[in-house]
């Protein structure tokens, strides 16, 4: 019982400082060395309660990241499949939260406006080649970033 105890505050803890998925939570207890069965009750318990929810924490991390660090879908893809989110859920917030963040051209336009006022004196080729990284490395497709570049170009 004491385990169950020390490992239940160690959760709490953990949630206070943001919301976690199920397996963020799972492998946080396993690196704190808590026995299998403990694991088990607590994750259990956290569901019960609502401490723990999958849908809840996909729909908060990708609002959060529109807002925060703009990433392309494929990121975010990624990021939420490493917390463990099925790829049900995912596609399921990423389809829900459409509405309530900008397009993911409108995020690669706002990222990149900074970077196109510094590079006002470089080629094109050279703008293409910098910005078309910075925005493959946030997870932004092809075609995104070539609109956004494009777009910027013109107003440039």
């Amino acid at each position: 019982m004491e385990h169950y105890e020390k490992y239940l505050k160690l959760s709490y803890y953990y949630l206070s400082i943001r919301n976690r998925s199920e397996k963020e939570m799972r492998d946080y207890l396993i690196k704190k060395k808590a026995p299998d069965d403990v694991i088990e009750r607590i994750i259990t318990s956290l569901l019960e309660h609502k401490f723990l929810n999958d849908e809840a924490f996909a729909r908060s991390w990708v609002l959060n990241r529109a807002r925060l660090k703009p990433k392309g879908k494929t990121l975010l893809k990624i990021e939420l499949r490493q917390k463990g989110i099925t790829d049900d859920i995912v596609q399921k917030v990423l389809a829900e939260v459409q509405e309530e963040i900008p397009s993911e051209l409108e995020q690669a336009k706002s990222l990149i406006a900074k970077k196109m006022e510094r590079m006002k004196d470089d080629s094109r080729e050279q703008t293409y080649s910098k910005v078309g990284g910075f925005l493959a490395r946030r997870g932004f497709s092809w075609d995104v970033i070539k609109k956004a570049i494009d777009s910027a170009l013109q107003n440039r």
